[in-house]
């Protein structure tokens, strides 16, 4: 697959700056999969066991796909499609797993963090 190259058109300042917000909201990511994997109900060794297995998976198919200099990066939509479906498996699991307004608010900040720089050093299509 083609790999795209990021476009250049922002001000290098802005983009610096919403290219650092995007890289919080992909650590907070997999923090919010170890919270997630961590409140699971059921016995302590599950909820140990998602909890590492869950942000490892997410790690994984971040820097097989999205990641800049991955070999089998793909390329806009898909990637963007892949972004979607981690960070709404994120929020969506921090919504059910709680208490509510502490995850479920950590869960819509995270997805606006992303959202507010998905597009950041993004070729248009």
């Amino acid at each position: 697959m083609a790999r795209a190259e990021p476009d250049q058109s922002m001000p290098g300042g802005l983009l610096g700056v919403l290219l650092v917000i995007r890289f919080v909201a992909e650590l907070g990511l997999l923090a919010g999969f170890v919270w997630i994997g961590f409140r699971v109900d059921g016995p302590i060794a599950l909820s140990v066991v998602l909890a590492v297995l869950l942000p490892v998976l997410a790690a994984v198919a971040w820097g097989l796909w999205v990641a800049p200099k991955s070999q089998r990066r793909l390329v806009d939509p898909s990637r963007f499609a892949v972004e979607v479906t981690l960070f709404g498996a994120a929020l969506i699991g921090l919504l059910q797993v709680g208490p509510a307004p502490q995850a479920g608010g950590y869960g819509v900040a995270l997805w606006l963090a992303w959202l507010g720089s998905a597009f950041a050093g993004r070729k248009r299509y």
